[in-house]
């Protein structure tokens, strides 16, 4: 199909347009579908083509030329006859069933009386107001038969509604009134607990109000009674004062008559005295130096000595005899410290084989308590040794100057004449001078058999 030039419109295009005009506004779905056909017609023309007013949208998609361009193209389609000629000519293209058909003045039967009235709208055939208004009459019926249906839909939405309400009432009602009812009976029940309790509390009230009244005759009787005990205490009173007198006059005559007795005893008891010491002095009696039981052979507790026990069958190296020893009375063991842990243990530091042997003497004191004193050589020391001495055993430390046998041999010397002493050093000038003192030396290996049995 040839295309006229641009601004120059058919002549039977334009004697249609002379002849036919609509008379009102073209309804709302017959305009959208016109929207909608311009806008898909509208991307197969040429910039060149398209009126001034609509060039703008020429890149825009068919949604958005539809959404933003509707109205322009509407007026552009009205007003411009030759854009409503290309529009049609892309219409006859792409639908030719429905163009022929509208060009033999009918339309199809089976086709939309929008899509009718739309196309009939922009290819403008003879009769095409007629065909536009019809549309429009069936688009119009059926929108007011959809409105009918929603209409009815809408009814029959809310008369279910208005059963469910109703049936919701109903039930909210009767669970109302069967709250009010329990509700009622609540009260009732409360009501029945008030009078019962206001009943309670008049006879309590009742009950305090005897019970004050009892208690008032019982704090009356009770001040009669203490009334009546103070009389009874101020009267008993009186009779002990009286009491109080007799008694004291009677001591005061015991007394008397009592020193006068004692009087005579004692001198009766001197007389006997003065008589039984002239009869010594006249018979020249010597005093009495023993008694009967020394009379009697036997070994006295206590004459045995630390001496007496070396005669016994035990070997020098036994620690039994440390034991026999140390069960003497009043056994005092002398330990000299470093001469025993220098032979038992010497590749240890000092201070361990200090605690180690004090350790071992505070359990053979526990077991034997015997006193035990243990000497260290002090001599050489930078400072004084923090130790906490164990139990039962006396720790020493000779002074500067002081070596720790000469220590030794000063606690032997305080000891007294005939006392058990026991002195541990190996040292052979200690031993001996101990010795001379009347001590009884062991060696340090006795010593430390005896620990290790501890």
């Amino acid at each position: 199909m040839e295309q006229p030039a641009s601004g120059a419109e058919p002549a039977g295009a334009a004697g249609g347009d002379a002849a036919e005009a609509l008379d009102r506004p073209l309804p709302d779905g017959v305009r959208r579908r016109v929207v909608a056909l311009v806008s898909d017609a509208f991307g197969g023309l040429t910039v060149s083509e398209l009126p001034a007013q609509l060039r703008q949208y020429a890149r825009f998609t068919p949604n958005r030329r539809s959404k933003f361009a509707g109205n322009a193209m509407a007026a552009a389609l009205e007003s411009d006859p030759l854009f409503r000629q290309r529009i049609g000519e892309r219409i006859g293209q792409s639908q030719p069933e429905l163009a022929a058909a509208l060009g033999s003045g009918s339309a199809p039967a089976a086709a939309d009386p929008v899509d009718v009235a739309a196309a009939a709208y922009v290819l403008r055939p003879p009769g095409w107001v007629k065909l536009v208004a019809a549309a429009g009459e069936e688009a119009q019926r059926a929108d007011a038969e959809r409105a009918d249906e929603e209409t009815r839909r809408e009814v029959e939405r809310l008369r279910a509604e208005l059963v469910a309400a109703r049936t919701q009432t109903r039930t909210e009602t009767e669970r109302l009134r069967a709250e009010l009812e329990a509700a009622r009976k609540e009260a009732e029940s409360l009501q029945r607990k008030l009078r019962s309790a206001q009943s309670d509390i008049k006879r309590g009230e009742a009950a305090l109000r005897r019970t004050r009244a009892e208690s008032e005759a019982v704090r009356a009787e009770a001040a009669a009674q203490v009334s009546a005990a103070e009389s009874e205490t101020r009267r008993i009173r009186a009779r002990l004062g009286e009491a109080e007198s007799a008694v004291e006059a009677s001591r005061r005559s015991t007394r008397e008559s009592r020193s006068v007795e004692d009087m005579r005893l004692r001198l009766l008891l001197d007389t006997v005295l003065e008589a039984a010491q002239g009869l010594r002095r006249e018979l020249a009696l010597p005093p009495a130096a023993s008694r009967p039981a020394d009379t009697v052979d036997a070994v006295e507790p206590g004459r045995m000595s630390p001496k007496d026990i070396a005669a016994r069958a035990l070997s020098e190296t036994d620690p039994a005899l440390l034991d026999q020893l140390l069960a003497l009375p009043q056994a005092h063991l002398v330990v000299d410290g470093y001469n025993v842990t220098k032979t038992g243990y010497p590749t240890m530091p000092l201070e361990k084989q200090r605690l180690r042997l004090l350790g071992g003497l505070a359990m053979l004191a526990a077991q034997t308590g015997a006193e035990m004193t243990c000497v260290f050589d002090g001599a050489e020391l930078a400072a004084p040794v923090l130790l906490a001495p164990p139990r039962g055993v006396r720790v020493l430390f000779s002074k500067p100057g002081v070596t720790a046998d000469e220590l030794i041999r000063q606690l032997v010397r305080a000891e007294p004449a005939g006392r058990p002493l026991v002195v541990v050093s190996t040292d052979r000038e200690v031993a001996d001078g101990v010795a001379r003192a009347g001590a009884r030396p062991v060696a340090s290996a006795l010593l430390l058999k005896r620990l290790s049995r501890v």
